[in-house]
Order: C-alpha cells, then sequence, then structure tokens
C-alpha cells in the first residue's frame, strides 16, 4: 500500500503525544531552501497517530516532503516550559519508491530522533 503515516511518542513522559498539530508540505526539491507548498494540516490523537494517513494511495507522490511536528504547544501545555527548547521539529526527506513510508518522532523537550518505520 502506497501511504505515508506517523506517530509521535514523547519520551520524556514515555506516551504518545496527543494534540499536537502536524504540517506536510511538498517540497520543490532536496535543498533546505527549497520552496515548500502546504499539503495539509493534521493533529495527532489520543494514540500519537493521525486518524487518516498522511498521504493515501491517491495523494501519494515521489519527490521531497517536508513533516513539521509543531511540539511547543504541546511541552508547554505539559508545563514543562513556558518557553520550550523545541517549537517546531521539522523533518525533511525522500519518497523514492512506491512502498508504505513511516515517519515517526521520538521527542522529549530537549531532543528528538525519527527513522523510516514499517
Amino acid at each position: 500500500m502506497n501511504i505515508l503515516t506517523t506517530h509521535i511518542l514523547d519520551t520524556a513522559n514515555g506516551c504518545p503525544a496527543k494534540g499536537v498539530e502536524i504540517c506536510l508540505y511538498k517540497m520543490s526539491g532536496a535543498a533546505h531552501d527549497a520552496s515548500a507548498e502546504l499539503v495539509k494540516t493534521v493533529i495527532t490523537n489520543d494514540d500519537g497517530r493521525t486518524d487518516t494517513p498522511l498521504l493515501n494511495e491517491d495523494e501519494f507522490a515521489l519527490g521531497y516532503w517536508k513533516i513539521v511536528f509543531k511540539v511547543a504547544d504541546y511541552f508547554a501545555a505539559d508545563n514543562s516550559s513556558d518557553t520550550p527548547f523545541l517549537s517546531d521539529v521539522p523533518i525533511c526527506f525522500g519518497i523514492q519508491n512506491l512502498d508504505h513510508y513511516h515517519v515517526p518522532l521520538l521527542v522529549s523537550p530537549w531532543s528528538y530522533s525519527t527513522y523510516r518505520g514499517s
């Protein structure tokens, strides 16, 4: 199935990150300064996932993409900080073949990591 999915895990609190806004952009190229077109904005559910794929089979396209996870409000709501160290976490990546791409975010108020999941 050719889809793009994601989820967010709060590694500091050991739970899914619910209520986080995620913006998906289609990039014009791989360069850091490539122009970006907003494709959609979604909010994570109680499981830290989106209710539908970021890209379903009809929307799926090869090329460069960027997911921006807006984590500042999430950590501010948790009273971790009035001025969180991380505000937006951008993940830029390429889709080079037809497949299921899963791009999770593991995040704390001070760090993050990602990987290509399955």
